[in-house]
């Protein structure tokens, strides 16, 4: 267990990267939106169409990690995404741009889930939480220093080093994974039929960790997107509006590898704690909403970082905990299919809404579709809590 357990490290890097790919670019283009020329809603649609690949593909990606193995799923994932950040080098308009994200959001496609399967079953269910805690930490620190990176590079030498500085870590995390990881041997599987696969799909022991976790990233995309905008606006520099995303993400990076202990400890508190971590996110919603400040928006990017960290250890956890090992590549390409479409899906309602309306009305509205999907998702998983107790 002690040597595979080293091969963990390259995994972690690998979720550094999509981290840092999807939202340094990201909060870069939101501090950027009006030199570009972009509206409301078309800040929205580049936000969100690296999602967009990744709902499509994640559970394919998924499915085939569990037929051919993790590991080439893995590298072969890494190397595309570096092929797609070189195509944003050259990206010279909006279309170009969005077809450069639309690559690297397909490559993630494959890797992220791979990763996420490969700590499940590398670590097993009685220490999944907290080894997804430190797996999303990483993740974590790409949301924060993707922002804090991509606004230097930018300053440096514009748009194109940012995708270049991505080319250049995808790469070195398929070479670190391809020479430290263990090969991970393809289990056997039984057949399912369709009808069985929607019932795995709709079950609520997978349904409600999934709701709640595409309630964090949904949450974790409109504030990338949106709080630059709304600090710049307000009249602070660049740097700083992508540092409120960065203490954000770091505040996330801290606390997910003591909030995934919780799972293995204490497994009758996982939903409590996913709770009330939701209900920091609706209030960080709202009081961006209602009081739209410098003051108010940095307590709103600890809230949410709180509220993140919280809810994606448990949420990866209870689903590693829960999955036969056979099927695990499908289960997180579908978990994480749920948490793209909260991804992309939250950018989007806001950058909608806003145009229809206003910003604060778009978060508003937000905050309540927030608030009701987490309780779904929580009722889910209380119904189910009997079936969850990881072994020892």
């Amino acid at each position: 267990m002690t040597t595979r357990l080293r091969g963990l490290s390259p995994l972690y890097l690998a979720g550094f990267t999509t981290a840092f790919g999807a939202h340094g670019v990201a909060a870069a283009v939101g501090t950027e939106t009006d030199d570009l020329g972009l509206s409301f809603a078309a800040l929205g649609l580049i936000l969100a169409v690296y999602d967009i690949a990744e709902v499509v593909l994640k559970p394919l990606f998924g499915a085939l990690s569990d037929r051919i193995g993790v590991k080439p799923v893995i590298v072969g994932g890494l190397l595309a995404f570096a092929v797609a950040s070189l195509l944003g080098v050259f990206a010279s308009s909006f279309v170009l741009l969005a077809i450069a994200r639309l690559g690297q959001g397909a490559a993630a496609a494959a890797f992220s889930p791979a990763s996420s399967s490969a700590v499940a079953r590398m670590v097993g269910p009685s220490l999944a939480g907290r080894y997804f805690g430190r797996y999303g930490s990483w993740k974590s620190l790409g949301y924060g220093g993707g922002p804090l990176i991509g606004a230097v590079l930018i300053m440096w030498a514009g748009l194109p080093a940012l995708f270049l500085a991505l080319a250049v870590l995808a790469v070195g995390a398929a070479i670190w994974v391809q020479v430290a990881m263990p090969a991970m041997p393809v289990l056997p599987k039984q057949r399912v039929t369709l009808i069985e696969l929607v019932r795995q799909s709709t079950a609520p022991v997978f349904l409600g960790p999934v709701l709640l976790l595409a309630v964090a990233t949904a949450t974790l995309g409109i504030a990338v997107g949106f709080l630059p905008l709304i600090a710049t606006r307000l009249g602070l520099d660049p740097i700083i509006a992508m540092g409120v995303v960065s203490a954000l993400a770091i505040v996330s990076a801290l606390v997910q590898p003591r909030f995934g202990r919780v799972h293995d400890d204490a497994p009758t508190r996982v939903v409590p704690v996913m709770l009330v971590a939701a209900a920091l996110l609706v209030a960080a919603l709202a009081l961006v909403a209602f009081l739209p400040a410098t003051p108010t928006i940095v307590i709103a990017a600890v809230a949410i970082g709180l509220g993140v960290g919280a809810i994606t250890p448990l949420g990866f956890a209870r689903l590693a905990s829960t999955t036969p090992a056979e099927r695990m590549g499908r289960t997180m390409g579908s978990a994480e299919l749920g948490r793209e479409v909260g991804d992309a899906g939250g950018p989007i309602l806001v950058g909608l809404v806003a145009a229809a309306a206003t910003l604060p009305v778009a978060l508003a509205a937000s905050a309540i579709v927030v608030a009701v999907t987490a309780a779904s998702g929580a009722g889910m998983m209380s119904t189910t809590a009997e079936h969850a107790r990881p072994p020892a």
